[in-house]
């Protein structure tokens, strides 16, 4: 006999670890960047609002997914930790290849953060693109990579 948890007990507890993988995500992401958003905002400033907005949904859209996906909690820890490490990588990436984007974003200005803040909720759908990618070569070949779970094959 398999025990199982009660419903409401597991909801209880992705919801909770995910809010605190959510304020681990701000800590980290917020003291990464050059600029203080938290402050930026609260001043008003639209671009530092979009940016942060656009890691907080890219990131939450891939926690979603996660708790939606994987059959165990170990699981959407690992792809919580995955998608906590691309978000950061994607704003690093855009910044160096974009540059003064730190200043883009102290300054205000909107249009030219408009794309760092489209890249950043994109990086996680684009890393399920590798898994898919992953799984489809698993079936030709018979490799199974150890970032994918056996319920996504």
């Amino acid at each position: 006999m398999v025990n199982t948890m009660h419903p409401a007990l597991a909801y209880l507890i992705y919801i909770v670890t995910g809010f605190a993988m959510l304020g681990l995500f701000l800590l980290v992401y917020t003291r990464v960047t050059p600029h203080r958003e938290f402050t930026l905002i609260r001043e008003g400033n639209i671009a530092a609002a979009l940016s942060l907005g656009g890691a907080v949904l890219g990131f939450s859209l891939t926690l979603s997914s996660s708790i939606q996906h994987n059959a165990t909690f170990a699981m959407f820890l690992l792809w919580a930790f995955g998608a906590f490490a691309v978000q950061v990588v994607a704003y690093l990436v855009a910044a160096r290849a974009l540059g003064g984007v730190s200043e883009a974003i102290s300054s205000d200005t909107a249009a030219e953060i408009s794309l760092v803040a489209a890249v950043e909720p994109a990086a996680p759908p684009m890393s399920a693109l590798r898994a898919q990618w992953w799984r489809l070569l698993d079936r030709r070949v018979g490799v199974v990579p150890l970032s994918i779970h056996p319920t996504l094959l």
